[in-house]
């Protein structure tokens, strides 16, 4: 009976009892995760679609960073299918790095949040603002989901498995 391969995974995090701490620690680490799916993944596969839809792994990142800078950032996106699809010319590197920019300034902003309840700060001409707290948990179902189809997406190019 052939064996499965060895999983890595990273157990979720053990965060402070306050409802943002817990938020937040829980984004984070879904966060990681996604980016970590990307990590070691071979081109040109993992910018090929896999599955009819056209999803890739890398488009899913490519996609989270356009969704962080939109909720937390009130950055305007005006096709939200074509954030599915990195440039011909962004290499994983590229794509990871500007995820990882845009939660860092999305990470600053949420530093200067103190109640969960008040909206979030937005520039005057992106519209209403959700509140901090449905901001957090709308990122976190959003990239819960797609660090998931990440998983699937990975583990059919090269057998990777695990967060």
């Amino acid at each position: 009976m052939p064996t499965a391969a060895r999983r890595h995974d990273t157990p979720p995090p053990r965060a402070a009892n306050k409802e943002a701490d817990v938020l937040r620690g829980f984004l984070d680490y879904l966060r990681a995760s996604i980016a970590t799916k990307v990590d070691g993944a071979a081109e040109p596969q993992v910018r090929t679609p896999a599955v009819p839809s056209g999803t890739s792994v890398l488009g899913l990142l490519n996609h989270l960073a356009a969704v962080e800078s939109a909720t937390f950032l009130g950055e305007q996106v005006t096709d939200w299918q074509a954030t599915f699809r990195p440039a011909p010319q962004d290499s994983v590197a590229d794509v990871v790095a500007r995820y990882r920019e845009t939660v860092d300034r999305a990470n600053r902003v949420l530093d200067a949040c103190t109640d969960l309840g008040a909206p979030l700060p937005r520039p005057e001409s992106s519209g209403p603002a959700p509140s901090v707290r449905w901001a957090l948990t709308h990122m976190i179902e959003e990239t819960g989901r797609h660090a998931g189809h990440a998983d699937i997406l990975r583990e059919l190019i090269d057998g990777a498995t695990g967060r």
